[in-house]
């Protein structure tokens, strides 16, 4: 996956409309800090008593999440290899 593509598919899940990139190693990186900020808001839903078809959601919300997260790491670390 490119960098562009992750970073529109990253913007989408999160919900991000005038996001501006200034390049992309500072926009991966701050997405990557987004994408932590709602993976523990997802883990902090999942502790509280909620319903189970609730749960199910928030299970694949927070793989998806999660997925993304590796993703977006290891295209991180790429950018910084090819130095």
């Amino acid at each position: 996956m490119g960098i562009k593509k992750f970073i529109k598919k990253v913007k989408s899940t999160l919900g991000l409309t005038d996001y501006e990139v200034e390049s992309k190693k500072k926009a991966l990186k701050d997405l990557l800090k987004k994408l932590n900020g709602r993976k523990k808001s997802i883990h902090k839903s999942l502790e509280s008593d909620i319903k189970k078809k609730e749960k199910k959601e928030l299970e694949e919300e927070l793989e998806i999440v999660t997925c993304q997260i590796k993703k977006g790491k290891k295209i991180l670390h790429d950018l910084y290899s090819n130095k």
